[in-house]
């Protein structure tokens, strides 16, 4: 996000600093349930984020503070890039308050993102368990705009319950959608709810896995990531191929100040995108 700018006294170009948040303005908002909150932003210079798939910003409530928040859209919707925010915290309890028209800083983006170019033909799993499926949207959007340069794609998202699903128009796309093979489920019924009841696992069986050609994208709360990295292994995908984004508190985003350190790694650097062959040395991380 460097960005240049000259001064008036000597006439030099002075690198901007990578900790001054570029000015954002919201468009657009949806209230997805008590404590997720849908935002899309444009930066005021028109100028995209120019973000992979996966990748966080750090954004700023100006007079409260800054946080962490994974993009949930994919760089081939720019300009607008969006976020999903559930309210924890001093910052994000902010931000539910904003709306349409009001200004928020922004960093980044940072992370390294996922490489979805260096995957071309591959198949893609998706296993998307409550927020998780935020950031994993960013990646299915991708996938799903560049339909030709992918395989079979298959999308499995759970939730607690019905009134927890995020997204609930992209999964009804995807589910009518021929080309993506998309499941949901949730852990506790309501009225009206006929669709699949159950963890996110038992959705596995529905669907079919050539392990050979696929790449397992699960993001969630660790013990859905647990046992659906199990199933991804039982069918054969290797560990290599099964993907993962690691949740810290990401302070700086720059690897300067050591809050998100798990043995040495830096994940708002060296992450948040991870395969198990490398998070399964970090548990704590999950």
């Amino acid at each position: 996000m460097s960005t240049t700018f000259t001064t008036q006294t000597t006439g030099a170009a002075v690198a901007e600093s990578p900790f001054a948040p570029r000015l954002a303005r919201i468009v657009a908002t949806e209230q997805f349930t008590p404590k997720e909150k849908w935002f899309r932003l444009v930066f005021n210079d028109g100028q995209p984020l120019g973000h992979p798939p996966m990748a966080f910003v750090q954004v700023t409530v100006f007079g409260i503070g800054e946080a962490p928040i994974s993009v949930c859209s994919s760089p081939t919707r720019e300009p607008a890039f969006e976020l999903c925010v559930r309210a924890v915290g001093s910052v994000t309890n902010a931000m539910h308050k904003l709306g349409v028209g009001e200004t928020l800083g922004i960093r980044g983006p940072f992370g390294n993102g996922f490489k979805a170019d260096a995957h071309r033909g591959r198949d893609f799993l998706f296993v998307a368990g409550g927020l998780g499926l935020a950031p994993a949207r960013s990646l299915i959007q991708y996938v799903l705009d560049r339909r030709r340069d992918f395989g079979r794609t298959t999308i499995l998202v759970g939730a607690r319950t019905p009134g927890d699903l995020l997204f609930q128009n992209d999964l009804k796309e995807w589910q009518s959608r021929p080309d993506v093979d998309t499941h949901v489920t949730v852990d506790r019924p309501a009225e009206g709810w006929t669709g699949n009841v159950g963890v996110i696992t038992t959705l596995f069986k529905k669907v079919k896995i050539n392990p050979s050609a696929t790449m397992a994208v699960i993001i969630g709360p660790p013990i859905m990531f647990k046992f659906a990295v199990l199933e991804a292994l039982a069918a054969g995908i290797p560990e290599t191929r099964c993907i993962c984004s690691l949740e810290r508190r990401m302070k700086c985003g720059l690897g300067w100040c050591g809050h998100c350190q798990i043995r040495g790694v830096y994940v708002c650097k060296e992450g948040p995108v991870f395969t198990y062959e490398q998070v399964k040395r970090l548990r704590e991380g999950i």
